[in-house]
């Protein structure tokens, strides 16, 4: 089955054309280190995931690009092409000529409604290209006006036109020190329109990328590209091809749908994060070996302390006790900073995969007490080896990693709203307080039902 992938703004395109050229090198890559009929069946999988087949041979996303300014969808398209070795589609691109102005209410209010039937329709014509379809992957960034407005006013219409196909909405997540004056405003709206029309929402925070880029990979002078470059090698961690428990020997054929199945058993929990390991820069590679336990190991605490990265990880923090009653749990909880999940997914990939010993993450003091251990629990793997890593392993989680920033962004967002700070710049775009009120109620519904797990 085939995913739809749908680049919303700069921050969305510009990852969305990193996501493709991560997953081509590595299908290409001759680092595959498994057999020849393994590495067949994974680059046809991936394949029919993500590409269709040109009549020049030359791989084409199934991706629609949209944007209210050109300049950086023509980048995109160009980069891609000059590749050689995948392209976008040369009818799938829509943009305008004026932007959005950082301004959520522009983008939700005005480009979206006034764009929605041309968008819609190159969206309608890359479904078609699909024998099955599992599902959009919308790609976009809260900060701005374009990615987050109108990608949630885009994903409202994928939603309505596609009522019974998977969305995922990758969001990143705006820098704490501030891109925009009004990021807190354009974040809170852009994610409690989300919540209703998304099945989930996988979360990259740019903090958290820049101190990957900065402290395993060494980059000195970071640039946007870097930081893309290390999401888009963390997303193609769990959108690669893997088997699945209930796949068997053939890989997983409904990507989105395996994915929600695992990781969302309640529809007030969508929030999705990602932890990937090993990171570290190309060159280090050929010096560096691996172990399952070892990299399981640090997988697990980075899950528990919820530490983004191998480095700097709390090892004192512990699940609470069995038995211990729910009061004295909380104190714990609060004590030692305990990350509580729901729903935790495994992805394996490389050398003896099949003999890994994953125990650890059943462990029923990680999750919560409503959801049986073992239906919260899930592990995929492949022998076949990702972008030139012998060993890698993805955890992908839902889970109390985000409430700090949440609480973060909506107590600010609060502040400014509580003095009527900017908000004259959304209604004058429609956007009244009340649908202001109406996002922080959703989010605080949000908040509640996270911290109370």
């Amino acid at each position: 089955m085939s995913i739809v992938t749908v680049q919303l703004g700069q921050c969305g395109n510009q990852i969305g054309q990193e996501v493709f050229n991560t997953i081509c090198g590595d299908v290409r890559g001759t680092h595959g280190l498994c057999s020849k009929k393994e590495n067949e069946a994974y680059h046809h999988a991936c394949t029919e995931r993500f590409f269709s087949e040109a009549e020049s041979g030359v791989p084409v996303a199934r991706a629609v690009l949209v944007d209210m300014e050109p300049k950086v969808i023509s980048q995109t398209l160009s980069i891609a092409a000059r590749s050689g070795h995948w392209k976008y589609d040369d009818q799938s691109h829509f943009c305008q000529k004026q932007g959005s102005g950082n301004n959520w209410a522009n983008g939700y209010s005005v480009h979206g409604p006034r764009n929605k039937e041309v968008i819609m329709n190159l969206v309608q014509k890359e479904v078609e290209k699909c024998d099955r379809l599992s599902g959009f992957f919308t790609i976009m960034s809260m900060a701005g006006g374009t990615g987050s407005g109108l990608g949630a006013f885009v994903t409202q219409c994928l939603r309505d036109a596609f009522p019974t196909s998977f969305i995922l909405n990758h969001v990143i997540w705006p820098y704490g020190t501030g891109e925009v004056i009004v990021q807190n405003y354009n974040s809170v709206l852009t994610l409690s329109h989300l919540y209703q029309s998304s099945d989930a929402l996988l979360v990259h925070e740019n903090d958290v990328i820049h101190k990957i880029c900065a402290q395993l990979m060494h980059i000195k002078h970071i640039s946007f590209r870097d930081v893309n470059q290390v999401i888009a090698h963390q997303l193609g961690s769990v959108f690669q091809p893997a088997h699945t428990a209930e796949s068997g020997l053939h890989y997983s054929r409904n990507p989105l749908g395996d994915l929600m199945e695992t990781l969302v058993p309640h529809p007030e929990f969508k929030m999705l994060g990602l932890r990937n390991i090993p990171q570290m820069p190309e060159n280090s590679l050929a010096y560096s070996t691996f172990s399952w336990p070892g990299l399981l190991k640090h997988l697990r605490q980075m899950l528990i302390a919820n530490a983004k990265m191998e480095e700097g990880i709390d090892w004192q923090v512990r699940p609470p006790c069995p038995g211990s009653s729910i009061s004295s749990s909380h104190s714990i909880n609060k004590l030692l900073h305990f990350n509580t999940s729901i729903a935790n997914l495994v992805i394996l990939r490389g050398k003896d995969t099949h003999s890994v010993d994953l125990g650890s993450f059943r462990d029923p003091s990680l999750y919560t007490s409503w959801l049986n251990p073992q239906d919260a629990f899930n592990a995929w793997k492949t022998p076949r080896a990702f972008n030139k890593y012998e060993k890698s392993a993805s955890l992908v989680s839902n889970s109390q990693f985000l409430l700090k920033p949440l609480d973060n962004v909506v107590g600010k967002a609060w502040n400014m709203f509580a003095s009527k700070a900017y908000v004259h710049q959304y209604t004058k775009f429609g956007i009244e307080e009340e649908n202001f009120l109406d996002s922080f109620t959703a989010l605080e519904q949000v908040i509640s039902s996270y911290t109370n797990l």
